[in-house]
């Protein structure tokens, strides 16, 4: 990572087109692809192979167990639609998924979320959102070493600015609202001795740096 002045990772990257959009539009930035779901990434992870895209890495983690390997590696943090417990704990708040974003995150790094709930997510078990709840997640994120610096609604051409796949399927910013959260990292890593079950987690990527 020492050969790159910039690190972003990309938490809950899917199908890692998002990773290859921002490779493409920043050959001097290391684009780093997270997902728990190894098959998702393997086309994308081959493309960028071919086209010898050595500012690439992806890494099969779950959000809830990201690999100490990554701490305070990155410059900024991407989560761009998420789903299921990544989404839940995002617009929750929940302390294990939010420490982790943190614990990744460089001091002053910066962090960017894109999210959408309606009516139709419902069988998620979430409710709808909007800014104000995106708002009220101030308190639990500064918890966590986490500035809310804005939230902001978010548009069919900012979406199509990610990459982002599932962004495009979901019709976000047209066809249903979308909102984006920015945040900063406040504080210092901390100090904090990993646990057990952070240990017992490989890190394990497709590297494609040289």
């Amino acid at each position: 990572m020492g050969r790159h002045p910039a690190v972003q990772i990309d938490l809950g990257t899917g199908d890692g087109r998002a990773v290859l959009a921002a490779a493409i539009a920043a050959p001097e930035r290391l684009v780093i692809g997270v997902d728990a779901n190894a098959a998702g990434m393997s086309e994308v992870s081959r493309k960028a192979a071919r086209g010898k895209l050595a500012n690439t890495l992806f890494v099969v983690a779950a959000a809830e167990r990201l690999p100490r390997e990554l701490d305070g590696v990155a410059d900024l943090v991407t989560v761009y639609f998420p789903w299921g417990s990544l989404l839940r704990g995002v617009v929750t708040a929940d302390p294990v998924i939010v420490a982790g974003l943190a614990r990744v995150m460089k001091p002053g790094a910066s962090l960017s979320i894109l999210v959408s709930v309606t009516e139709h997510d419902r069988s998620s078990g979430l409710s709808p959102i909007d800014e104000r709840d995106l708002r009220g997640l101030a308190e639990p994120f500064a918890a966590q070493g986490l500035t809310i610096t804005g939230v902001t609604s978010a548009t069919a051409a900012d979406i199509a600015d990610t990459g982002s796949s599932w962004g495009k399927r979901l019709g976000a910013g047209s066809q249903r609202d979308a909102w984006r959260l920015a945040a900063r990292r406040s504080d210092a890593p901390g100090d904090r001795e990993p646990s057990a079950e952070h240990r017992a987690v490989p890190a394990c990527g497709v590297p494609r740096e040289q």
